[in-house]
């Protein structure tokens, strides 16, 4: 309970302290440089997530491509035995 306190304390102190300094111009052009970077850093992970992202979807369309290609090549050899057989029993009734 004691560290949530002084964690709750630490956070109202920086708000107060960031306050002070926004009213001092160079305070505010440091925290204006701040935010600058910081808005740079999520832009940059953002760019770089969408990136893994388009690069994850490309994979997944040539594992859905590959599947799709063994799911046809399978049908195609189960209907050819299905009809090997057919003509074997046909032949073997005649």
């Amino acid at each position: 309970m004691k560290n949530v306190l002084w964690f709750l304390f630490g956070i109202a102190g920086g708000f107060v302290v960031a306050h002070l300094m926004n009213k001092d111009p160079r305070g505010h052009e440091i925290l204006a440089e701040v935010d600058a970077r910081i808005t740079e850093f999520t832009d940059r992970i953002g760019d770089a997530y969408r990136e893994q992202e388009a690069h994850m979807s490309g994979l997944v369309d040539d594992v859905k491509d590959a599947a799709a290609d063994a799911v046809e090549a399978a049908r195609a050899a189960a209907s050819e035995a299905v009809d090997t057989a057919a003509d074997t029993a046909k032949k073997l009734t005649d």
